[in-house]
């Protein structure tokens, strides 16, 4: 599966403390292997029409588009700012 990732996810990326960095990478593996799997709560973001959010733990979330072959990250963070700029 392809994980692309767009300037502004790099950005909210390096800012996470380590901690958060690790519970990412290991829900974008998640995601990899089981897309549906329930922790991630995978669920398109109201309003749009083709961005989804994920859950990496209960305060942290990311956004993506699926493209051909995987999904393009768009941003990360705590649940409200994120979804405020999906």
């Amino acid at each position: 599966m392809i994980f692309e990732r767009t300037s502004r996810f790099k950005r909210a990326a390096k800012k996470l403390a380590d901690d958060d960095r690790d519970r990412l990478d290991k829900a974008l593996l998640r995601y990899e292997q089981d897309p549906s799997h329930p922790s991630l709560a995978v669920k398109r973001v109201q309003g749009t029409e083709g961005i989804w959010e994920a859950r990496a733990s209960d305060a942290l979330r990311f956004t993506f588009e699926k493209i051909e072959g995987g999904i393009l990250l768009r941003n990360v963070g705590a649940h409200d700012p994120t979804l405020r700029r999906p």
